[in-house]
């Protein structure tokens, strides 16, 4: 079902020649990154649940290295029952919840309403005619909407009445990477990528899978009361969790082979008590002020490059979990990885207004083993630059209004001061340079020499996107002295003591 790249070709493959060909194929070809992780999450579940995972981390460290064959889960996909992988299985739709079946004909709508780009806002009060637009989609397409709205899904309010089956069926829940970071260890093939973010289960305990909502030996949440979180019986159970409640109606193409969906329906889906400690592998801890530390979550108004120091500082410091397995590679392969930049780590997140899709936010960082002390030191001290000059156009913008607004009204500082704010332009065009600091550093070039050059490349483009913003200044007595007071500002700032050394070194 999932569409994958392979030697170039934009070719559809089954679950089953995915896992048989994992290392013949790349990335995943996705609409978008959620939709790449989802589908990885599936697959990572599906390795798990076939007991095809390295028991402990030196043994991961040799699945790694060797290329560890996914012969295991092959064959569990083979041998299973027909029913457990049906799409459109009368009892147990693959990922899905067949109880809603008597109500698709009455709250039914098109399939829109499963891309979580196109639902729009996750509330019953706002207008949804969209939704009921019938134009069917390809069931490829449709799985891989499902697994994002499993993985990825706002909270907010479902269109199923609250007098059918309970009230709670209406409310939906978040899904458990919806406010966070998620980080994939990216290899150069796909089964790269899944022996990377594979890890030892804890206890030996994989779980079961989550065939379907029906299909399970347990039993799924109720909608009359809302219940506590479920605890997870292993990873396997974990990376298929069902976040949604969710059926399919499918349709035969014209052409009287391809199926298509032409209608969904959705309520909520499993609530789940994570367990830090087992459930979180990939995460990065990010202090916040008060001390206390939650995974680093997707900001809509600081770029994911810009803490891109707290994945190096994981991979450095941390025991446990993906970047603790990290670091073993080093020891592993001394020198032998370190001469170019094999991984990748992607940083993946979902923006979200409340209960409103707002965009997707991702970033590629390399990764090298003997070179993470290097990256660690290199993307520290390139942040620091990066936020000192930032701060710096900050500053010069207010100088520059304080002379040309003596007398302002409070509620027109910011429009005013954004006048003379470089900070917009600075941040994007800042960014492929610090990339580009990141990528010589994997690649064996010394971070503390490179960073001079980086340094001064941010600081000239910093000088010119200030120089246009002041253009606007009128030619005349006060516009030159705001001119002047905000490059003397500007300059003051980058070579005060608290500045980084390569900033007082560089100023005139």
């Amino acid at each position: 079902m999932p569409a994958l790249t392979a030697k170039g070709e934009d070719i559809h493959f089954s679950l089953l020649d995915v896992l048989r060909r994992a290392d013949e194929l790349h990335a995943p070809l996705c609409t978008t990154p959620g939709e790449a992780v989802a589908l990885i999450e599936y697959l990572l579940a599906i390795c798990f649940a076939a007991e095809d995972y390295p028991a402990s981390p030196d043994e991961w460290c040799t699945w790694v290295i060797e290329g560890h064959p996914f012969d295991k889960a092959v064959e569990w996909l083979a041998d299973g029952a027909p029913g457990d992988w049906d799409l459109f299985h009368r009892d147990t739709p693959l990922g899905q919840n067949s109880q809603l079946r008597c109500k698709m004909d009455v709250e039914g709508t098109g399939p829109a309403q499963l891309i979580l780009e196109r639902v729009g806002d996750y509330s019953q009060f706002f207008d949804h005619h969209h939704l009921e637009d019938p134009t069917p989609i390809p069931a490829a397409e449709a799985f891989r909407a499902l697994l994002v709205q499993h993985v990825y899904g706002l909270a907010g309010r479902a269109r199923l009445s609250g007098k059918w089956l309970g009230p709670k069926l209406t409310n939906l829940a978040a899904g458990r990477l919806q406010s966070r970071i998620r980080v994939v260890a990216q290899g150069n093939t796909l089964g790269e990528t899944l022996r990377l973010n594979l890890y030892p289960a804890a206890g030996g305990e994989v779980g079961r899978f989550n065939h379907s909502w029906t299909s399970a030996i347990f039993s799924r949440r109720g909608f009359q009361t809302k219940p506590p979180g479920r605890v997870t019986s292993g990873p396997a159970d974990l990376h298929s969790c069902l976040g949604r409640s969710v059926l399919l109606e499918p349709v035969t193409a014209a052409n009287g082979k391809d199926v298509l969906v032409t209608r969904v329906l959705i309520g909520a889906g499993e609530i789940l008590e994570l367990d830090p400690e087992r459930d979180f592998e990939d995460a990065v801890s990010k202090q916040k002020v008060n001390g206390h530390g939650r995974p680093l979550w997707p900001s809509p108004t600081r770029a994911l490059w810009r803490d891109a120091h707290a994945l190096y500082t994981a991979a450095t410091k941390e025991e446990k979990g993906l970047f603790g397995r990290l670091r073993t590679l080093a020891a592993r392969t001394g020198d032998g990885l370190g001469g170019g930049s094999p991984y990748t780590l992607w940083a993946v997140g979902l923006l979200a207004d409340k209960t409103l899709v707002t965009t997707w936010t991702d970033g590629y960082f390399p990764y090298a083993p003997s070179q993470e002390i290097e990256l660690c030191w290199a993307s520290q001290h390139g942040s620091a630059v990066a936020e000192r000059i930032a701060d710096g156009l900050e500053r010069a913008a207010y100088a520059a209004w304080k002379i040309v607004y003596p007398n302002p009204k409070p509620a027109d500082r910011p429009a005013q001061q954004a006048r003379f704010d470089a900070r917009r332009e600075f941040w994007p065009a800042a960014e492929q340079p610090f990339l580009y600091l990141l990528e010589e550093t994997a690649l064996g070039a010394p971070a503390a020499q490179a960073l001079p050059d980086y340094t001064a490349e941010l600081r000239l483009l910093a000088e010119d996107f200030l120089k246009h913003r002041l253009d606007s200044l009128p030619a005349n007595d006060t516009g030159m002295r705001a001119r002047a007071r905000a490059e003397q500002r500007f300059r003051e700032w980058l070579a005060a003591p608290g500045a980084p050394v390569e900033l007082r070194g560089g100023s005139g």
